[in-house]
């Protein structure tokens, strides 16, 4: 896991602020609503219920108070720019809670919810928060406890209707859990946001229905995105995915994915991975089915991978079907600085596919052994042609 000094968190020699489309009208009507009574523009201001927003006292109460007295009117929540110290909070159906996103790639800022202590399994839990609105908060997750996310829904089965939630602008570090861990999720975005150096995947997924565009998933612990359990039918487009631990993006036997224009960067095992899932009984079991993977460009991967083993590559491809792999740009490399291990060993591997397509894609100094690797199995349908390339050798 990065720290704080940590090139991963530093390297950029200008912090990029997370001010973005729509922030300054949301600002005026927000500070607006700050100086005055409850409930204008719709507004309820945590400090009107006793919020105190220091970086010492426990806000737990005040602010879940001003959560519930939201609900009844499907109003919204501000968060003025403060540090908030606060224990598991419950959000509402259709309700809105709005901060100030002004943190940056080193870490928050704005409108701060910082966790109060390690014995709880998340800080802002959506189990029931159908409709609702995440907006522009910094969760900071403090390295407390064992496995405690961010934000969360914890369901032992699927809801009647779609969750509809939306999360925008956030940024979620330092938990020991996921950053987003979506339990039995169904119909959701994910815009905007940051999830960073927390000990888990950066954001995990089980269920369907999602779009996740253009945030950062950077330096976690396991993958920056990962669906290991069932799930479908997920746009994943414009996001930077880097630095994570496992790899940067993993399905299991999942179904209908849109993976398109984004950047993965410096996987500790592979870029892309879409996983065989061996139950073969059951809805979702087996094969990942029904992908588009295009126009990505996937740099680095590999970098704690054992050399000359199938998690030193860009992308692995294990019993899929109806697959799409085109027009990706595949790079080999070494960490900033010129440092560190040269990776990965492969470019694209593939076993038991079938109608799938892997064509048109660039790998220029795409890998250091083999660019192009079948392990064979079943190959009904299967075209792999026009996938020009070079190895890198370091030190020429």
């Amino acid at each position: 896991m990065p720290d704080p000094g940590s090139p991963v968190l530093n390297r950029r020699h200008l912090a990029r602020a997370a001010f973005l489309g729509g922030a300054s009208a949301l600002y005026s009507a927000s500070a607006f609503a700050a100086d005055r009574p409850d409930g204008v523009f719709g507004f309820l201001n945590v400090r009107n219920f006793g919020a105190a927003g220091d970086g010492k006292t426990d806000d737990t109460a005040p602010l879940q108070r001003a959560i519930d007295a939201a609900a009844v009117n499907s109003s919204g929540v501000f968060l003025p720019p403060a540090i908030y110290i606060t224990r598991e909070l419950h959000v509402r159906p259709g309700i809105a809670l709005i901060g100030i996103p002004a943190w940056n790639y080193s870490g928050p800022g704005g409108s701060t919810l910082r966790l109060a202590g390690p014995d709880a399994p998340g800080l802002l839990n959506l189990t029931d928060a159908r409709g609702a609105t995440i907006d522009g908060l910094a969760l900071d997750g403090r390295g407390l406890g064992q496995n405690v996310h961010g934000i969360f829904t914890e369901r032992t089965a699927y809801g009647p209707h779609e969750d509809g939630f939306r999360i925008e602008r956030c940024q979620i570090t330092c938990f020991t859990g996921d950053g987003l861990h979506l339990e039995r999720a169904w119909c959701f975005s994910v815009r905007h946001c940051e999830c960073m150096a927390n000990h888990g995947d950066g954001l995990s997924l089980r269920g369907w229905d999602g779009f996740i565009l253009d945030n950062w998933l950077s330096g976690n612990g396991r993958a920056g995105f990962a669906a290991r359990d069932e799930n479908a039918s997920v746009t994943f487009t414009a996001n930077r995915v880097e630095w994570n631990s496992e790899e940067n993006f993993v399905v299991v036997g999942g179904d209908g994915y849109q993976i398109t224009g984004n950047f993965f960067d410096r996987a500790g095992t592979v870029g892309i991975a879409l996983r065989h899932n061996p139950q073969t009984a059951g809805w979702n079991k087996g094969p990942c089915t029904q992908f588009a993977i295009t126009g990505n460009f996937i740099k680095r991967s590999g970098r704690f991978a054992k050399a000359g083993t199938h998690d030193s590559a860009q992308i692995v491809l294990e019993g899929s079907s109806g697959v799409t792999c085109a027009g990706n740009v595949l790079e080999s490399g070494r960490d900033d600085g010129n440092q560190g291990v040269w990776s990965p060993s492969f470019g694209i591997v593939w076993q038991g596919l079938e109608n799938c397509v892997l064509a048109n894609n660039v790998l220029h100094e795409g890998a250091l052994q083999q660019l192009m690797v079948d392990l064979g199995g079943k190959r009904d349908g299967v075209i792999v042609k026009d996938n020009p390339g070079s190895l890198f050798t370091p030190g020429h």
